[in-house]
């Protein structure tokens, strides 16, 4: 069966555009863990905005299992340290400078991987890193040391009907790649109830799918365990 990891990080982002002091990020994460969610996800950058520490240091106790995002800069090893997650993902920051949501750029990085990867190796935390959906990517973080692999498909799921089989060819044959590496393989970014069952057809060897907003705005509607517990049905 497939792990399900929600990512919470719509809820700190509305916490602050709306000023509201009583968006529970922790509670949410137990919601979560009851609904059938394998682990839940908050991201961080070097402003910790919207995330802020006592988010992470609260989910982490409320959580069954916390995944950490963020980018690979040294300065934000201590937070994942001090936060002892049960794995680090690593990606780029977004173009606002605030969520880390863009896969890695591997070919035109200044500096390596490898003091992020040393840190959180030595302390025991598992490592994945979010890169583009294809297989050379996917040859590269290999090639870094990653055991993990989260494969985006956000540029993936709104594309026009011929361009988007296309691409989801070129997702499936990253999965197998990846399968073959023994690495464990993710897909993440613009997932939800319409745009799943066909990234899942495309490359079924897929072990844990990351979904945020889709079940979060659901949640609006349905209450956040009947959201959860749709999205276990398609995820499999």
């Amino acid at each position: 069966m497939r792990s399900l990891t929600l990512a919470l990080d719509a809820l700190p982002s509305l916490r602050e555009a709306t000023a509201a002091g009583d968006v529970d990020v922790a509670a949410a994460a137990t919601l979560a863990d009851l609904a059938g969610a394998d682990a839940v996800r908050l991201s961080v950058n070097e402003d910790l905005k919207p995330v802020r520490e006592e988010d992470v240091r609260e989910t982490r106790r409320a959580a069954r299992r916390l995944e950490l995002r963020m980018p690979p800069n040294s300065s934000l090893l201590k937070v994942a340290l001090e936060a002892r997650p049960d794995g680090v993902v690593l990606a780029a920051e977004g173009r606002d400078g605030r969520l880390p949501s863009r896969p890695l750029d591997l070919q035109s990085r200044g500096t390596s991987l490898g003091p992020v990867l040393r840190g959180l190796g030595e302390a025991g935390i598992p490592v994945a890193a979010v890169v583009a959906p294809d297989i050379e990517s996917v040859k590269r973080i290999h090639a870094e040391g990653v055991s993990g692999v989260e494969l985006f498909t956000g540029a993936i799921v709104d594309l026009p009907g011929p361009e988007r089989s296309r691409a989801l060819e070129r997702l499936g044959d990253a999965v197998r790649l990846a399968a073959k590496l023994d690495m464990v393989v993710s897909v993440g970014g613009g997932l939800g109830y319409r745009t799943l069952p066909e990234v899942i057809r495309a490359a079924p060897a897929i072990e844990r799918v990351v979904v945020g907003r889709a079940a979060l705005a659901r949640a609006l509607l349905v209450g956040l365990d009947r959201a959860l517990r749709d999205l276990r049905e398609l995820v499999g």
